[in-house]
């Protein structure tokens, strides 16, 4: 098997809140690499430092030690460059779908494309594009109160791939989510990085999500260590291509 490209590396990366007696340690130095159709799950308690973790990675956060690297290519950790390696090689899916109400499905999608300049007969294009890969080009004219929770997530998964990010970090997908459409939301997102070849980051508590995992990271107390997966967490799953 052809060993698959390192899109997302964090070499040594930490992070320390504060100075002096009031320093907090939130994530002790951390050594992490996602490939190209990779999906990797970061699970955790609350405060144990997995945000952080996403945060870093998603260059939200400047880790306190260690880097960045994205393609190969490592991160100085400048504002501008962050920015705008966010915009264009990081897509973000939240537990709280975060679309404008006053826009339709489509339109929702197309927003980075708005913010990056992009003329508007391509941003619909590439929106329509991107609504068509979690199945919901049906929907593309519907404003999202008319849409069921699983259909906003699968707007919001849209958003954030419209730009062709290589990366995808999701910030607790499912927890808002009944059973049946979880289920459904954790199968586009397998989807997307067999067939579309995103790195994909999962950070939840919800155990559901390990059905498509391809590793799992346990975050306690700020230390980040790779576990194994088991094949009950991993029960049911195909990594052939979907159709």
């Amino acid at each position: 098997m052809t060993k698959k490209q390192v899109i997302l590396e964090g070499s040594g990366i930490g992070r320390v809140f504060g100075e002096g007696e009031l320093a907090v340690r939130a994530l002790h130095p951390t050594d992490i690499q996602v490939a190209a159709g990779e999906v990797l799950v970061i699970r955790g308690p609350s405060g144990s430092g997995k945000t952080t973790l996403l945060s870093i990675l998603g260059l939200v956060l400047t880790p306190s030690e260690g880097e960045v690297i994205i393609n190969g290519q490592p991160v100085s950790g400048s504002t501008d460059e962050m920015a705008m390696l966010r915009r264009d090689c990081v897509g973000f899916v939240f537990q709280q779908f975060n679309l404008l109400p006053s826009l339709s499905a489509l339109q929702n999608v197309g927003l980075p494309l708005l913010i990056k300049g992009i003329p508007r007969s391509e941003r619909a294009a590439r929106a329509r594009a991107a609504l068509k890969l979690v199945d919901l080009v049906a929907k593309a004219d519907a404003r999202p109160r008319l849409l069921s929770g699983g259909q906003q997530q699968r707007v919001a998964i849209a958003r954030a791939l419209v730009t062709d990010a290589p990366v995808l970090l999701c910030d607790e997908p499912t927890a808002s989510l009944d059973g049946v459409t979880g289920k459904s939301i954790l199968a586009t997102l397998r989807r997307l990085a067999t067939n579309e070849g995103r790195a994909i980051v999962i950070v939840t508590h919800d155990d559901r999500v390990l059905s498509i995992a391809d590793r799992l990271i346990n975050v306690v107390d700020g230390l980040a260590q790779e576990a194994p997966l088991s094949t009950t967490d991993v029960a049911g799953r195909s990594d052939e291509p979907h159709p």
